[in-house]
């Protein structure tokens, strides 16, 4: 027979990871009874019964989604596992507070739009795209004519006569080593 002190126990460090936070039990209970002192020992039957309890729906969780031949618990089998188990009440709080998630979630959903969070129409901020395009386009188109009219008064610049009557041209490298044939 085990002996009762020793349930009652912090569980071993082997077990301690399948448990809740300490922390968060002592907050659930100072929230639900703020003027109430619970003894350490009432603290610790209270996160043991939390993690049996998590422990048990659990199981009996995955036990549906094996049955529906899934591979992920979800918040449906969850809901089935309390049902099989005879907690009816926690379902409908369960889910009441699945609804929740799921408005938070939506919720955020849309905030993390970038197009809804600069509060700027859908219709506004493609016309302003638009016009950005043909801004660019034209800034583009200017920069190529400036560059062919370059190209044409060099052009120019070099098929101009000289007053001998010669054309100037453009050296070619070759003209360029004239000092390079001193061997």
């Amino acid at each position: 027979m085990s002996n009762p002190q020793e349930e009652l126990l912090p569980p071993s460090a082997e077990d301690d990871e399948l448990t809740l936070p300490r922390a968060s039990i002592n907050k659930i209970i100072k929230e639900l009874v703020p003027t109430v002192r619970v003894a350490n020992e009432s603290r610790e039957l209270i996160l043991n019964c939390c993690s049996e309890f998590i422990h048990l729906i659990s199981s009996e969780a995955n036990e549906v989604c094996n049955l529906r031949n899934k591979k992920t618990i979800n918040a449906d089998h969850v809901l089935e596992a309390l049902e099989r188990l005879g907690f009816t009440d926690y379902k409908q709080e369960a889910e009441a507070v699945l609804h929740d998630c799921k408005e938070v979630a939506a919720k955020r959903r849309r905030q993390s739009t970038r197009l809804e969070n600069l509060g700027i129409p859908e219709e506004e901020l493609l016309r302003q795209q638009q016009e950005l395009f043909a801004k660019a386009r034209e800034e583009q188109a200017r920069e190529e004519q400036q560059q062919w009219m370059s190209m044409q008064a060099a052009a120019m610049i070099q098929k101009q006569p000289h007053a001998d009557g010669s054309i100037a041209s453009k050296p070619s490298e070759d003209d360029d080593d004239d000092d390079d044939d001193d061997y």
